[in-house]
């Protein structure tokens, strides 16, 4: 019994595979199509062609635009940090503020 069952689950699980369209094979030539299928291909180009007519123009998209602004693509870079007093006298001297050893 269990035989019968396991050739059953066989064959509902191949059928799906058997019920697929010929895959052509590598190399192997492409069917003719008849007279209405190039006509419906040429139907279908032309419809494609009209709607991407019917695509208004777009202006240039710039994705780093709202996190610039527009002044800052006129003004030069300027930098970010600002360094106190003290630590400009401490470059000047050469000695480090940390209490860091090496």
């Amino acid at each position: 019994m269990r035989k019968i069952a396991l050739a059953a689950m066989f064959a509902l699980v191949a059928a799906p595979a058997f019920a697929q369209d010929h895959v052509p094979m590598y190399g192997e030539a492409p069917k003719e199509k008849t007279e209405s299928q190039k006509a419906d291909d040429k139907r279908a180009e032309r419809a494609y062609q009209r709607s991407l007519n019917n695509v208004p123009d777009q202006k240039a998209v710039d994705p780093w635009g709202a996190a610039r602004g527009d002044a800052a693509s006129t003004k030069p870079a300027k930098p970010a940090v600002k360094h106190s007093s003290k630590a400009k006298s401490d470059i000047k001297s050469g000695t480090k503020s940390g209490s860091t050893a090496n």
